[in-house]
């Protein structure tokens, strides 16, 4: 979304001359067809059908599992994902009725624009608003809600640390995860031309790149600092099998940021960052052939004593596909030669695995979600092998993108 003040137009003119030429892919490199990419978002709309149905009006959809949807009120991180997905729908079809029920959601939504307790309001905020304004271009809806919730979310930066909180308790943690809320502040600083925005995310972007990454690119999930000097506590997962292990959803957060953060600044460190991360990803031995990631790219590697060996060596997580595939898309749009054909074939083989059993439920199942085998978090033996809602919202997400290089249209307008 380009939505750029005339202070901050003149400062950036020259990066984005440079994106112009990079936004676009060629149709003869294309493998999906226009077909293919319809019908996935045809049948994901019919599926969307399903899933209204069994949403309470002031509740927000977040997984399906035994035979039960699971709801969340909008305090939950991922309350931002099905309003965004039915936006990228409506995108797709024109159909209003999707718009229409998108707005109900955001009417419940709105509210955590003042929510300082959290880091994950770019979830929460710009999946969902930011696309409504993109769609729309109705900046009296939406620019005071992304400006506010900006506002909120920068209330946990920490200028010694040179990061914002992710979450409470620990010391001052911070996560990978948390590298997807920039694109919210980034935005913030084009809607009004306030710099501390964009200033505040290129600051943590470069935080987490010197203190998150391993030599190898792999990323802690936490690190864990002292908000007094800014050294490091620990280096720690929450969610991965072990604290230096590569949780795999981990990785697609980093590999989707740093990816954003080269488009939104044009700076060659993040780009060079991303295709390092992309390399790690895609040459990593557990990488299964139909490129739908292990929840952790070292589980299928853990000693018979884990205490995750038995049940959950092998689980899959189409989430991560689906976040890689998205990023993938766009990373091939900023790269030539061998380098960008492999990161598009990569995502294409993605796209084609959940697009198909046993990652795709079949049509008026799976409690209305589109993609089955997702992970939540394993050591919290919270969903586990399960639908959840932003794994379809960037499996969509990734639909989109594609079917924009199959109309040769920029990615992003």
């Amino acid at each position: 979304m380009k939505y750029l003040s005339t202070f901050f137009l003149l400062a950036m003119g020259s990066v984005l001359m440079v994106w112009g030429c990079k936004s676009a892919a060629r149709q003869d490199e294309l493998q999906l067809s226009a077909a293919f990419i319809d019908e996935q978002l045809d049948e994901a709309i019919a599926q969307m059908a399903v899933l209204a149905d069994g949403v309470p009006a002031e509740r927000m959809p977040r997984t399906f599992q035994g035979d039960t949807s699971v709801t969340s009120d909008t305090k939950w991180w991922t309350s931002g994902f099905y309003p965004g997905s039915l936006l990228y729908l409506y995108e797709h079809s024109g159909d209003e009725r999707l718009l229409l029920l998108a707005k109900d959601k955001l009417r419940i939504l709105e509210k955590e624009k003042y929510n300082k307790g959290t880091h994950d309001l770019g979830f929460m905020l710009y999946c969902s608003f930011g696309n409504a304004l993109r769609l729309t271009r109705d900046t009296a809806a939406y620019n005071e809600v992304l400006l506010t919730g900006a506002k909120s979310l920068i209330s946990r930066y920490n200028p010694t640390v040179k990061a914002i909180r992710s979450w409470e308790g620990w010391t001052y943690p911070v996560i990978i995860d948390n590298m997807m809320n920039l694109e919210l502040l980034t935005q913030a600083s084009e809607l009004s031309g306030d710099r501390q925005y964009r200033d505040i995310a290129i600051t943590h972007a470069n935080t987490t790149m010197k203190n998150h990454y391993r030599p190898d690119y792999s990323s802690y999930h936490v690190i864990d600092y002292n908000p007094k000097d800014g050294s490091i506590v620990g280096k720690k997962t929450a969610q991965g099998a072990y604290d230096e292990s590569a949780w795999a959803r981990g990785q697609a957060w980093g590999l989707y940021g740093y990816t954003m953060m080269y488009r939104e600044t044009g700076e060659p460190t993040y780009l060079d960052f991303a295709n390092n991360i992309a390399a790690f990803i895609l040459d990593h031995p557990n990488m299964p052939e139909d490129l739908i990631p292990y929840w952790d790219f070292n589980a299928p590697d853990l000693p018979d004593d884990s205490p995750y060996a038995s049940r959950y060596k092998t689980n899959r997580d189409a989430s991560t596909a689906s976040i890689l595939a998205s990023a993938l898309l766009e990373l091939h749009t900023y790269t030539q030669g061998e380098i960008s054909a492999r990161y598009l074939d990569a995502a294409e083989k993605m796209l084609k695995s959940l697009s198909a059993a046993p990652y795709k439920a079949e049509q008026g199942t799976n409690g209305g979600f589109i993609l089955k085998h997702s992970v939540g978090s394993i050591p919290h033996d919270s969903e586990i092998d399960v639908p959840l809602t932003y794994a379809d919202y960037y499996y969509i997400e990734a639909l989109i993108r594609y079917k924009r290089l199959l109309e040769g249209k920029p990615l992003f307008d």
